[in-house]
């Protein structure tokens, strides 16, 4: 049978071949190697020649994979300043502290994590002591990414250094009594030590690449030179697996990210097993990350191997571990040195004769032990070649042992992620194994001991001058004292007082508008960050483009097709909108980058995200949860918003429910606006809470979330009624009576009903209100809810308040008091987003909503379909009076007929 890869074309094949004598001889030199000295040899030989063509820049495909050792050899290691034996004892103390606080932790039955930082101490602790730049230093210092589930080695260090206690140890997951410790990296717990919240896996590298790329954009845009600062994301080899974590290699690449690295703790184990246990991760790491243009330093075997390769005079070892799948690597590592020699040097008879040169304590050591990410001289020479490359971002592959130093019940063994405790038997073992002057006394009733050398130790005294020369504590997220952002000119926000006359205009290209008057602001115009996922011209945005510029670290290298129309496409190496693709999930990475500037940076930026609202919480909530916990501020805008504004479009593009989930992130501020004005209050309100004078007691570190339509409507002037002011912030207010709105009601004792009415629904209650009046003599008010969110979270602390004793009246309640009849509420959206407010109603309650799936069709049919148009609002308002016996029950069959519903 035809071999199929023997017929595909080669690229080569394509061009005519100007010495077909030379190539033959090169071909036959090939042949004679493999023949001479077997494909093994030619195939080294073949790699070295591809790695000396891609080193002198000949235009070849990239070699993916080299072999499973290290790839910066041990003689170019560079050597390791400062003092190794002291850096050894404070690795020590972090590891028994680690393992300590967590065993200690488990009687509480609060668990937590042991066996990951005992594989990535080292990686941990060479950076604390020669890499990690801290606050003081230039720039921004660097910002650490710490893998979530080795927080007890950073908070055990925290420790040693004096920043935290032995309380703070004791509570560890034990947060409610005011001084424990989050489980991971919270910047809300925590906001003085943690920067980065990263144990939704996946979220940390994602969110690293993009800081390092915003960190490009604050120096390109003269904002702040942050050109030192270097980003470090510690991530799991496991970790990878999640989608986001490889999801913008290629952009880190493209823009030539430098100022990034990531080091991956290759330990070989995921949370139930092997990570792949019959093929080999490192491998397929380096592949993924050559191939997407990183530079790869792989730092797999430690000191102990060096012997075994100056053995390996005929590449058998580099083959066979080449081959070797993990899990079988796995088993090495709790096996002795007989099956060690049967299964990995029987395989072949140079490595047999090679194993008869070794003692079992070498075999062992090697296998068990020495790792590359194990050793101080190893992990520092990778970090220093990390550094020091130019043009692209750098991945550190870094072999560990899973539970490394906990002792043979924990190193490798497939549950040691769900461990969380040792035995006192066990702690003194690992005590014996790092050397460590605790006595058995210690050990009170069962009870581990912390271990202390003392504040003004010489460990202790290494340790804080070697943070000083970094410039200082880290991690450590700084809270800068800023000067309050000084207000835009009123006249931005007050232009939409007066309603647009009798133009349409979505509230969309309100938005716009605001944002455009808004960036032109002298004082604060710069620190605007506009970002959209490749949506702009649907936005209405492109104007934007040849006044703001598009980023690009390259600038325009090319002619833009529309350069000859005002609107034109214009990239720039200090333009300010981020247009960032086809991802959503890209966007959010830069907005929390943008959103959390304030702290990381020290400069107040304000980010606008403007999405589809449908693949907004929808498809990357887990990431505004993110942005939460890290302290984020900005504005949030879901655009082309609610189940039926978008024509035509579909099940999958008609959000229904995105205010549902956004209600869920306490840190969401999350508002339904109808009309242009009250967009503009909303902003403005945000921008003096989140970046201006907050009010006492007023968190500022929230950020807002807005829906915005697509839908061309009226958009009326501001009532001037008192009190509109403070109901579109609060999220209710009176937007007419029936008697203002100048609706001709029969009767003088007519019956009355509330329409409460959010985004755009408040055109189909406005409508309604006229039908009411004119064909069955109701009169009715229409309020306009801008937000069911923030009206629930108000009657949630006035409940909660009551329960400490206070009177404290819903505002909800407060603005309805004394309206007339009863409540009948309708949004785009599903009916849970009204029925949020519901039992704080005093009046009869009753609501419309979108539930179900979307579908495709006009406006006017998918609200009919839904039951939330003009129409149906009539029918369920006369429903609603008939079972208060106000109209006659026969109406409302009479108006079911006569609207066809």
């Amino acid at each position: 049978m035809t071999d199929p890869q023997a017929i595909q074309p080669s690229a080569l094949d394509q061009l005519p071949d100007r010495d077909p004598e030379e190539t033959a001889e090169w071909q036959a030199s090939l042949d004679a190697v493999t023949k001479a000295a077997g494909p093994h040899r030619a195939a080294y030989l073949m790699r070295r020649t591809l790695e000396r063509a891609e080193g002198n820049g000949l235009a070849l495909p990239k070699l993916l994979e080299t072999d499973y050792v290290n790839t910066i050899p041990t003689a170019a290691e560079p050597s390791a300043p400062g003092d190794p034996e002291m850096e050894r004892r404070i690795t020590a103390w972090n590891r028994w502290n680690a393992a300590a606080m967590v065993t200690r932790g488990s009687k509480h039955g609060v668990g937590g994590h042991i066996a990951t930082f005992a594989s990535a101490a080292w990686l941990y602790e060479t950076g604390f002591n020669h890499f990690f730049q801290g606050k003081e230093a230039d720039g921004s210092g660097d910002q650490l990414y710490i893998q979530g589930h080795a927080s007890p080695g950073i908070y055990a260090r925290a420790f040693l250094d004096g920043r935290l206690t032995e309380q703070h140890l004791d509570n560890f997951r034990q947060e409610s009594g005011g001084e424990g410790l989050p489980s991971y990296p919270h910047p809300r717990r925590l906001p003085w030590l943690w920067e980065f919240p990263t144990v939704s896996m996946g979220l940390g590298p994602l969110s690293a690449i993009y800081q390092a790329r915003f960190n490009r954009y604050l120096t390109n845009r003269g904002i702040k030179d942050v050109s030192a600062s270097h980003v470090w994301a510690f991530l799991g080899d496991g970790e990878m697996d999640e989608p986001e974590s490889t999801a913008a290699l290629s952009l880190a690449s493209r823009e030539g990210l430098d100022n990034l690295t990531f080091v991956i703790n290759c330990n070989l184990q995921r949370l139930d097993g092997p990570v792949r246990a019959n093929f080999k991760i490192v491998q397929e790491l380096e592949a993924q990350f050559r191939g997407a243009g990183w530079n790869v330093i792989k730092s797999l075997w430690g000191s102990a191997w060096d012997e075994l390769f100056q053995l390996d005079t005929t590449g058998a070892l580099v083959r066979r571990l080449r081959e070797v799948p993990d899990a079988q690597v796995q088993t090495y590592q709790t096996r002795g040195a007989a099956y060690i020699r049967e299964d990995f040097f029987g395989k072949d008879p140079a490595l047999a004769e090679m194993a008869g040169l070794l003692s079992d304590d070498k075999i062992l050591e090697c296998f068990h032990l020495s790792r590359g990410g194990h050793e101080a001289r190893k992990v520092y020479a990778a970090y220093k070649a990390a550094v020091e490359f130019k043009g692209a971002p750098t991945v550190i592959l870094a072999q560990t042992v899973k539970g490394h130093t906990l002792g043979e019940g924990f190193a490798s063994k497939n549950a040691n992620h769900q461990m969380k405790k040792l035995s006192v038997d066990e702690f003194k073992t690992m005590r014996d194994l790092l050397e460590l002057p605790i006595s058995d006394a210690r050990f009170v009733d069962g009870v581990v001991p912390y271990g202390h050398p003392g504040a003004d130790s010489p460990e202790v005294r290494y340790l804080q001058e070697r943070r000083a020369a970094l410039g200082g504590p880290a991690p450590a997220r700084r809270t800068h004292a800023l000067a309050p952002l000084p207000a835009p000119a009123d006249k931005a926000f007050a232009s939409f007082d007066k309603g647009s006359g009798s133009q349409n205009v979505a509230t969309t290209m309100a938005f716009v508008r605001l944002i455009k008057d808004l960036v032109r602001d002298k004082e604060t115009g710069k620190r605007w960050v506009p970002i959209v996922p490749d949506e702009a011209r649907t936005f209405g945005m492109e104007s934007l483009f040849p006044s703001l510029g598009i980023y690009s670290p390259k600038g325009q290298t090319y002619e833009p097709v529309d350069r000859d129309q005002l609107m034109y496409y214009k990239e720039a190496e200090n333009g300010q909108i981020l247009n960032e693709g086809i991802t959503e999930a890209g966007s959010m990475a830069d907005f929390i980058a943008a959103s959390t500037a304030y702290s990381t940076h020290g400069e107040a930026m304000i980010p606008f995200y403007i999405f589809y609202s449908m693949f907004g919480w929808q498809r990357t909530a887990d990431q505004m949860w993110q942005l939460g916990d890290q302290l984020g501020r900005g504005f949030l805008v879901g655009a082309t918003a609610g189940r039926t504004t978008l024509t035509g479009e579909g099940l999958q593009h008609a959000d229904g429910h995105s205010p549902v989930i956004a209600a869920t992130n306490p840190a969401a501020r999350s508002y339904d606006p109808a009309f242009a004005y009250e967009i503009a209050a909303i902003v403005k309100d945000g921008l003096r809470r989140m970046y201006g004078e907050a009010a006492p007691g007023e968190d500022q570190n929230v950020f807002y979330y807005l829906t915005v339509y697509n839908e061309p409507m009226p958009q009326p002037a501001k009532p001037s009624a008192p009190g509109v002011d403070e109901g579109i912030l609060k999220g209710l207010y009176r937007f007419n009576t029936a008697e203002s709105a100048g609706v001709q009601v029969s009767a003088a004792n007519a019956p009355r009903i509330q329409l409460l009415a959010s985004g755009t629904a408040i055109h189909w209650a406005l409508k309604a209100q006229k039908l009411l009046a004119e064909e069955w003599g109701v009169a009715a008010d229409v309020w306009s809810a801008t937000s069911w969110t923030e009206l629930r979270r108000d009657a949630l602390e006035a409940d909660a308040a009551l329960l400490r004793g206070e009177e404290r009246q819903p505002y909800v309640r407060r603005a309805l008091q004394g309206a007339e009849g009863p409540v009948l509420a309708v949004s785009d959206y599903m009916r849970q987003v009204p029925d949020q407010i519901a039992q704080w109603v005093e009046q009869d309650w009753s609501s419309l909503g979108a539930d179900g799936f979307g579908l495709s069709d006009t406006r006017e049919a998918a609200r009919r379909h839904f039951g939330v148009d003009a129409e149906s609002i009539v029918v369920a308002a006369l429903a609603q009076l008939a079972r208060r016996g106000e109209v006659k029950a026969a109406s409302v069959k009479e108006a079911r007929e006569r609207y066809g519903l």
